[in-house]
């Protein structure tokens, strides 16, 4: 065990090998678009069912390979597809039965992922098949980065441009309708970007890890601020930073970086429910004889 610790590179000689860049440079592309898309994930509640949406990438990367075989496009597309047939599908059903969407999407992506599942065996592809559940972003390519750099920079500037349209409209949705705001066009613009981020950060944390990356980092801020703007640019940040960490801690603990990610951000959203000066768990020993809950005293201040 000596012998095999002593033959690893030092965290500098990693660092200087490119595969060690490129993951570094991925850690701070997809934590901050992650980040930032997290902000309108958690303002609009919708935390399930950005999970379910990152679960039904698997079916649609099946098909992929089948169909087209193992390529980074057709990966990409396969993955789009797929989240925008259980996403639809579940709005259709919901309209056309008594079922709600919530239930329906559920239905349609725990049998899309069990079929996924069973192609994908079949395909014998169980190597990449772990890397799809579960993430590998030292193994990212320079294809990989370039997609990921094209998305976090749409996802961004889409986001940053109809923040102020978005914002009336998670608060205040009749009075957005009243002012002429597109509501229904924002609905798809919105989702098409959490799509379009999810499939960035595939590659990076995997389809069952990335719900935690795309909601943790605003879900943390949540607890910091009542301004709904820093909501993004602090839950960029707080992705990009809890990732960097994440890929500094794992390489000498001998960790994966994906399952790193998730635990950092989660420490970090901890760190924020017990000691929040406005909401922290910690202001109950504050209060003496009587007793407030966190966030009772008004979210306005």
């Amino acid at each position: 065990m000596d012998a095999a610790t002593q033959s690893l590179p030092t965290l500098a000689d990693f660092l200087a090998e490119p595969i060690a860049k490129r993951a570094l440079l991925a850690c701070v592309m997809i934590g901050f678009s992650n980040g930032f898309v997290s902000a309108f994930v958690v303002l609009r509640k919708s935390a399930l069912k950005v999970g379910t949406l990152s679960h039904a990438l698997l079916p649609g990367i099946a098909l992929a390979v089948l169909m087209a075989g193992l390529t980074q496009w057709s990966l990409l597309g396969g993955a789009v597809f797929a989240a925008l047939i259980v996403g639809l599908g579940s709005v259709f059903l919901s309209r056309t039965s008594r079922l709600d969407q919530d239930t329906a999407m559920g239905i349609l992506y725990t049998t899309a992922f069990a079929g996924g599942y069973i192609i994908l065996q079949r395909l014998s592809v169980r190597q990449k098949l772990d890397e799809w559940l579960f993430g590998s972003i030292v193994g990212m390519a320079d294809s990989d980065l370039w997609i990921a750099f094209g998305i976090s920079v749409v996802a961004v500037l889409t986001l940053t441009a109809l923040q102020r349209p978005l914002l009336i409209y998670l608060f205040e949705p009749n009075i957005a309708a009243s002012l002429g705001v597109p509501v229904r066009l924002l609905n798809y613009a919105t989702f098409a970007v959490v799509i379009l981020v999810l499939v960035s950060s595939l590659q990076a944390v995997g389809c069952i890890l990335s719900v935690g990356l795309m909601v943790a980092p605003a879900a943390t801020v949540y607890l910091l601020t009542d301004n709904a703007r820093t909501l993004f640019w602090g839950g960029g940040i707080i992705g990009a930073i809890g990732s960097v960490t994440a890929f500094f801690l794992s390489y000498p603990l001998g960790w994966s970086v994906s399952a790193t990610i998730i635990l950092v951000l989660g420490a970090f959203f901890v760190l924020a429910y017990v000691f929040s000066p406005r909401y922290g768990l910690i202001r109950w020993g504050r209060r003496g004889d009587k007793v407030v809950a966190p966030g009772a005293a008004g979210g306005n201040g």
